[in-house]
């Protein structure tokens, strides 16, 4: 790894620059100029306007929607800072794209989490820092450093003005617990779990409930929100069991296909998230309210500049 580390600069491809220049905004330097467009065939080309030689610079570029655009103008831009002589590429993904399939599940599967973190360290990064991995081994997919980041303690933080002694924190599933665990914990609040089964084949699947919610208010916790069917299903079965208001928060918005209906039409009072991934206008409903990472990013980012614990921010 390149251990030169001169000046803060701060680039953004087009997957999210506002959350870019917020970022910027906190941490008091401006966004490096770049242009990022495509050819008439639509190849992406990149023109830097700036030097970054001997730079220790951060690359902010979640893989979100359209992911194949947004992943190969990451991948190019990497190529292009480390052709520029930069000092140190950290490559800052707030939402990791390819992560879902971060295993064998069946045969011929591939693995996608993982070529994707030999597509960035072939490309030239020094060092990631990503929120919320859908799984949490893709850490070790990197032969460097990896900063994984949690959206659990900004989303907590939304919810202290609206919780109550009669509210419970409600993990989809059991592979969820860990984080609503930790939501609850910072929260003083006890846990409940929706435990999913299939009787046998072609019967629905039956929801049943791990812990008190009869009369409760919950908040349901989650990492990814696609299309909602699971969250919105959930939301619906703790009415079922008798609870009175239903809230649900996720760190990444991905919010694809029927997703805002589904929530527009849910029994959810309020769904929160946070703008890892960018709300496009026609996904901005009354139920949806956006909490920014951009603090965090900036404080982390400062502290990997400055070479001070970043761990010590979640302690």
């Amino acid at each position: 790894m390149n251990l030169c580390r001169g000046d803060i600069k701060v680039f953004s491809g087009n997957a999210n620059k506002k959350l870019a220049e917020d970022i910027c905004k906190e941490l008091g330097v401006p966004c490096g100029r770049c242009e990022v467009g495509k050819f008439s065939d639509g190849e992406i080309f990149v023109n830097i306007d700036e030097t970054v030689r001997g730079s220790d610079l951060f690359l902010i570029q979640p893989t979100c929607t359209p992911v194949n655009n947004n992943l190969m103008e990451l991948l190019i831009l990497i190529d292009a800072f480390k052709r520029a002589s930069a000092g140190r590429i950290n490559a800052v993904i707030p939402y990791y794209g390819y992560a879902r399939q971060d295993r064998k599940t069946k045969a011929r599967e591939p693995i996608t989490a993982k070529l994707v973190a030999d597509l960035l360290t072939v490309a030239g990064i020094d060092r990631v820092v990503s929120m919320d991995l859908h799984a949490g081994q893709i850490q070790g997919y990197f032969n460097l450093p990896v900063d994984h980041l949690s959206g659990v303690p900004i989303l907590a933080e939304y919810f202290k003005k609206i919780v109550d002694r009669e509210t419970v924190i409600v993990s989809p599933d059991l592979g969820g617990v860990t984080r609503a665990r930790n939501f609850a914990n910072l929260l003083d609040l006890p846990i409940a779990i929706i435990e999913k089964r299939r009787p046998k084949a072609n019967v629905s699947e039956v929801m049943n409930i791990i812990g008190d919610i009869e009369g409760k208010n919950a908040i349901i916790v989650d990492d990814i929100i696609d299309t909602a069917g699971t969250i919105t299903k959930a939301a619906q079965v703790l009415k079922n069991f008798g609870a009175k208001k239903v809230y649900a928060c996720a760190t990444h918005p991905v919010l694809s296909g029927p997703a805002i209906e589904r929530i527009e039409e849910s029994v959810i009072e309020k769904f929160v998230v946070t703008d890892t991934i960018p709300l496009e206008e026609e996904k901005k409903i009354d139920k949806i309210e956006v909490v920014s990472v951009a603090p965090m990013f900036a404080e982390v980012i400062k502290r990997i500049h400055d070479n001070e614990s970043v761990s010590i921010l979640f302690d």
